[in-house]
């Protein structure tokens, strides 16, 4: 087990639990959420452990700095906010919690979906203001339906498994395993997806090969008109490819939890210009990044890090 004499920097907000739960195994804790970028720089070189969410990218430069750094846990489950490659250059263990707001990202999923099929969204907002529409609002059933889910991990599995009951066929495409048709799914080929297809979730972490993986040409493969849902990073996805796929009618709705850049106030000329095309479609609905954030993923999240952090075979 992780010697316990490691001193570790939590500098984002967690739950009260993993900083109870470290003190209480003695480890040295230091929780400074409100740490500023430079500060994070200044202080990193003397701590073993470092937890994070999302406030700072961790760059070959900052960890350059973090001389004693034996490993990062994640408190989430991407990683694309951590240079990987150069972690593990350096031999510092990087562990995330995905498992942990997998049933959140499923749940949120289904939601959006079904916002969709039956114009939940549109409907809602004419009855606030005094149109009762019900032909222009007829919705759409899930069931019956070919669902595409790429990426068959912790959230993939998640939303096929509560998809089991709605009567439809899910196919699920996962480039990095092998063999894993199980009771909600059918293991696929893309091209299987792409003949098939009629609801599409990707469940894909960020990557240089996943970057805008999804553009013009992708989504020309797809035989049937689709809907689309992005609840995973926004930049595996090019906004102007899915606004050309809508004004064509190849893309009939799309939900997205994730954009190319969600600091809203920063976007460039062309970012607004696809953004206010977006928010003016009745094809499209939006969270804010929410999928994976419950109540409940808040307190897992914690619970799985605390687990995963003490059981880390380092020594000091």
């Amino acid at each position: 087990m992780l010697n316990p004499t490691l001193k570790i920097l939590i500098i984002d907000e967690v739950e009260s639990l993993l900083i109870s739960g470290l003190i209480s195994a003695n480890f040295e804790v230091d929780y400074l959420p409100q740490l500023s970028k430079e500060e994070i720089y200044k202080c990193i070189s003397d701590y073993e452990g470092l937890i994070v969410r999302s406030k700072i990218l961790l760059t070959k430069e900052l960890l350059l700095e973090a001389k004693k750094l034996k490993f990062i846990a994640r408190a989430g489950s991407g990683m694309d906010n951590i240079d990987l490659e150069f972690a593990t250059a350096r031999k510092i263990n990087c562990i995330h919690a995905g498992e942990a707001n997998a049933d959140a990202v499923g749940e949120h999923t289904i939601g959006m979906l079904l916002m969709l099929l039956n114009n939940l969204a549109i409907a809602d907002k004419e009855v606030r203001n005094k149109i009762w529409n019900r032909e222009a609002n007829r919705g759409t059933e899930l069931s019956g339906k070919t669902i595409g889910i790429i990426g068959y991990g912790n959230t993939g599995k998640s939303l096929a498994k509560k998809l089991n009951g709605f009567d439809v066929k899910v196919l699920a495409y996962d480039k990095y395993l092998q063999n894993y048709s199980d009771s909600n799914a059918t293991e696929a080929s893309m091209n299987e997806i792409y003949e098939n297809a009629e609801i599409i979730s990707f469940h894909i972490p960020l990557t240089n090969e996943t970057r805008m993986m999804v553009d013009e040409k992708f989504l020309k493969n797809f035989s049937k008109k689709i809907c689309l849902l992005n609840l995973c990073r926004g930049k595996i996805l090019k906004l102007s490819a899915l606004i050309e796929g809508i004004k064509a009618g190849k893309i009939i709705g799309a939900a997205l939890d994730v954009l190319e850049n969600e600091k809203l106030s920063t976007l460039n000329e062309q970012q607004q210009t696809d953004f206010d095309f977006l928010i003016d479609s009745k094809k499209v609905v939006f969270s804010p990044h929410i999928a994976g954030w419950t109540f409940e993923s808040y307190r897992k999240i914690s619970e799985l890090l605390l687990e995963k952090i003490t059981n880390l075979e380092l020594s000091k």
